[in-house]
């Protein structure tokens, strides 16, 4: 099947769950969407409030204390909001990549260069009676090591699976980094990636796709094997002929589909997993998303696009700037998705 840009569009806002809000769990959501983009405290929450048709975020709150939701650093070296199953294979699958952050990070800077095997000893000792503050870990650390805590604090949650620890990303709660092992801290232990289901997965949720929108989305490569060596994926073609993977059976939208408005995050894995990350935005909106001298902005979409920039003010949602006109037709769901918003930043 040739699928239009339009057509693409729409099926992946349709996968995503924001062409129609549905009657799921948070749990449920999270582990359909494989984790929610979380560097921040409200884009997960807003994320979940734009898919799911009744959603409370203090039981978000509740599942983290419960340890039914974990945060932890995963795809693209970043914090995701995960099932304590996912985090157990997601963390391995993506180990080396998050090396290579390692191995030019900023952040870590001379610390890289003590040898890793003992660095993770060292911090297994470190951590060896319980949960503890990333700062308390990089100054523990720097009483071994000549460098700054900062930097072995850094270099600590990027060569373990450390888990952070509620309060951190609990709503309306703040609170330092803590850290613990993903596996302690959840009961489970780390488990080997079955890569196929994983790709199947991905696809469920953000395909039909390539293998380098694969890697978007995870940062790990060498994938172009993995996709056509599974004999159960069927093909599809974009409008230039490239080859596309899907789950056979996966639902494919109309072009002509509606697409509501939605406000989401300054982060969702919906614009940041495909290789190009034009399915939802064109390159004069990634710009204005990107903001003046770096800032980012909280994204608001219209007819499945991005369509401009928000951000909460005192309870409020403050629209800071749209890049076209809005029909009277979008103007009303905009006002609708304001009024849910403004609510949920209310509880």
């Amino acid at each position: 099947m040739r699928l239009t840009r339009q057509r693409l569009n729409r099926t992946l806002l349709l996968r995503q769950h924001l062409l129609e809000r549905v009657a799921m769990t948070p749990v449920q959501m999270t582990e359909h969407l494989i984790g929610l983009q979380a560097q921040e405290n409200l884009p997960p929450y807003l994320s979940l409030a734009a898919r799911l048709t009744e959603f409370d975020p203090h039981e978000v709150s509740r599942l983290l204390e419960e340890r039914a939701l974990v945060r932890l650093l995963t795809m693209r070296g970043t914090i995701h909001l995960l099932t304590p199953e996912d985090a157990a294979v997601l963390r391995p699958w993506v180990a080396a990549r998050i090396e290579q952050e390692i191995r030019v990070s900023q952040s870590i800077g001379d610390a890289r260069e003590i040898d890793r095997a003992e660095a993770v000893a060292a911090l297994r000792e470190v951590l060896a009676d319980g949960p503890l503050p990333q700062k308390e870990i990089g100054l523990r650390l720097a009483e071994r090591y000549p460098y700054s805590a900062t930097q072995l604090g850094q270099l600590a949650r990027s060569i373990a699976p450390l888990a952070q620890l509620p309060p951190r990303g609990c709503w309306k709660k703040s609170g330092g980094v803590v850290y613990d092992y993903v596996d302690r801290w959840t009961g489970l232990p780390m488990g080997e990636p079955d890569v196929p289901d994983l790709v199947r997965r991905y696809l469920r949720a953000f395909g039909p796709a390539t293998a380098a929108d694969v890697t978007a989305w995870s940062a790990v490569t060498r994938l172009v094997p993995v996709l056509k060596g599974m004999d159960d994926l069927v093909q599809h073609e974009d409008e230039d002929g490239k080859v596309l993977y899907d789950v056979e059976g996966a639902p494919v939208a109309e072009e002509d589909a509606p697409a509501p408005v939605r406000l989401l995050g300054t982060y969702d894995n919906l614009w940041l997993s495909h290789a190009a990350r034009d399915r939802v935005t064109d390159p004069e909106a990634r710009k204005s998303w990107m903001g003046t001298n770096g800032g980012i902005g909280n994204t608001l979409f219209a007819d499945g696009r991005l369509a401009g920039i928000w951000r909460p003010v005192d309870g409020k949602v403050e629209i800071d700037r749209l890049h076209r006109d809005l029909t009277k037709r979008e103007q009303a769901e905009l006002d609708e998705e304001v009024a849910r918003v403004e609510a949920l930043l209310a509880r």
